[in-house]
């Protein structure tokens, strides 16, 4: 079907066929994802329902003065979602559709590249054209090819061997001309203002920066590809908060909330920022980027400048949302990502007596307890060892000798409780819908140890004291409270800080943990239908 033109432009027919393009793209990479059109426009809804609030109903999409700003598009879809929502709401103040669309593209809607690709794409999809000025674009008015799409390679600053700004390793990405830098222009930076008044003109101002940055670098300090990736979506955050727009909405991995390379900061300033107005959890990625599996899921914020107050927190599994809960999130060290959970925890952490609350997390040893990695392979048989040690490590069971144990050779004569160091599936819930918590929980007897694929959970001096320990590790109650704190594969002895250090002077129950706390059956049964039944394989 040929494209109707008017005054050698191309006609604006948005939207008018299925499927939708957008929907249909590949992903550039699990750091760099697409964001769907039905994600994008829940985000909108979002700040439309906001704006709304704090302006006596308005409808933002009415208003031919608000600016937004996607400050990292890849496919544009933020920026075409609000242009056809703009030509919709602006109708009767500019009925003219040529001059509404152009008025909406040229003042009010702009974008910053994250590649050049992503750029040509952008523009493609916001201006029909990746030439703004070209003969099918709907614009009409732009003299610079580019719109307001900016896009120019940007160069890494280096400071020995990392970026100044990002801390890209230069190693990895000192490139050649002909391959993107990854240098985001919108944090390679020290004066964002100044930056964005360089792109667009000094007399832009955004009401509104709204998008899906990229969330990490792939290689750091020179090691392989993949491993210790540094995030950098926090950049963005961080850099974006400056601007002062009135809202500021994005997606990021959910990591930040109990963990992450370097996130401590920017988890402590995002948990006491009390501008941060809703929150929305995805634990599971893949129900909102399809076949993308972010270990620890994804969120989005929406962050208002002029709110002061608890955030309204959803979480969402399989479609279906919890119940909305306003709290504030720097009650914890740590975002408690389940509302439900909360009302457990209050009871559970509860001082009694002036009694300071006694956690697991200080007992749990440090990861690689012995200080021999994961992929150490024990012989096969102690004969010929002069003092064997039989040690646990991934896939089963071998042999080392005691003076090649590096650290910690004091505990290899004590009974001991390991837990595997990796929760399956990042602390997501199985097929179905249940958490594991904890697993691999095994008593080893003296004349042992193991290598870092397990924590080594509590040492003793009796079979009694740690068949109990490892009991009461099971229970579902103890496995809830380390899952509250964990939402990666990995697990240290911080997860465990919610779990109370008990005296081993019975075998714990969960039906007398849970009277012991005083949960009431509504929290019983959330934790009962939560948590997976620990296996006879843990034993």
């Amino acid at each position: 079907m040929s494209v109707p033109v008017i005054d050698g432009k191309a006609s604006f027919a948005l939207r008018g066929h299925n499927p939708d393009v957008l929907t249909c793209i590949a992903n550039l990479s699990n750091d760099e994802v697409f964001t769907p059109p039905e994600l994008a426009n829940q985000m909108l809804d979002t700040v439309a329902d906001a704006w709304a609030e704090a302006h006596d109903g308005a409808s933002i999409w009415s208003d031919p003065d608000v600016t937004f700003l996607d400050p990292f598009t890849k496919s544009g879809v933020f920026l075409r979602e609000i242009t056809r929502r703009l030509t919709e709401g602006l109708a009767e103040q500019i009925p003219d559709l040529w001059k509404r669309v152009d008025h909406i593209l040229t003042k009010q809607v702009y974008g910053i590249g994250i590649t050049r690709l992503t750029a040509l794409l952008a523009r493609r999809s916001v201006y029909c054209s990746k030439d703004a000025t070209g003969e099918h674009s709907i614009a009409t008015s732009f003299d610079r090819d580019w719109g307001n799409i900016w896009f120019e390679r940007t160069e890494h600053t280096w400071a020995g061997d990392k970026c100044a700004y990002c801390g890209a390793s230069k190693q990895a990405y000192d490139r050649a001309g002909d391959l993107e830098t990854h240098a985001y222009a919108f944090i390679h930076t020290t004066d964002i203002k100044k930056r964005l008044a360089h792109m667009f003109g000094a007399d832009v101002q955004f009401d509104v920066i709204i998008g899906n940055p990229p969330y990490q670098l792939g290689e750091s300090g020179g090691e392989a590809v993949g491993s210790f990736a540094m995030p950098v979506y926090q950049k963005f955050v961080d850099v974006a908060k400056q601007l002062e727009p009135r809202f500021l909405e994005m997606v990021t991995p959910s990591r930040w909330f109990a963990g992450g390379r370097g996130l401590a900061e920017f988890r402590a300033e995002m948990l006491g920022d009390r501008r941060l107005k809703a929150l929305v959890d995805y634990p599971d990625s893949r129900d909102v980027f399809a076949g993308v599996d972010i270990a620890g899921g994804v969120s989005y914020f929406l962050w208002d400048r002029a709110w002061d107050g608890a955030c309204e927190v959803s979480t969402v599994i399989d479609g279906v949302a919890e119940t909305p809960m306003s709290r504030y999130l720097d009650e914890y060290d740590l975002l408690v990502r389940s509302n439900r959970a909360v009302s457990i925890l209050h009871k559970v952490l509860t001082v009694s007596a002036g009694a300071e609350f006694a956690s697991l997390a200080s007992v749990v040893a440090p990861i690689q307890p012995f200080s021999i990695r994961t992929n150490f392979r024990g012989a096969e048989t102690s004969a010929e060892m002069v003092d064997p040690v039989k040690i646990y490590q991934n896939g089963g069971f071998g042999w080392i000798e005691r003076t090649a144990i590096p650290r910690n050779v004091e505990w290899v004569d004590q009974w001991k409780v390991i837990v595997s160091g990796a929760v399956p599936a990042g602390g997501r819930p199985d097929a179905r819908g249940q958490l594991y918590g904890l697993i691999g929980i095994r008593v080893l007897a003296p004349g042992t140890a193991c290598t870092e694929t397990y924590l080594v959970a509590n040492r003793f001096s009796t079979e009694q004291d740690a068949t109990r320990f490892a009991n009461y590790i099971r229970t579902k109650f103890v496995r809830f409270l380390v899952s509250v704190r964990t939402n990666t594969h990995h697990l240290y002895s911080e997860r465990f800080a919610f779990v109370p250090d008990l005296p081993m002077d019975r075998v714990w129950t969960d039906q007398e943990l849970y009277e012991k706390y005083a949960l009431s059956d509504i929290e019983v049964s959330y934790i009962e239908s939560a948590m997976r039944a620990s296996e006879p394989a843990d034993a």
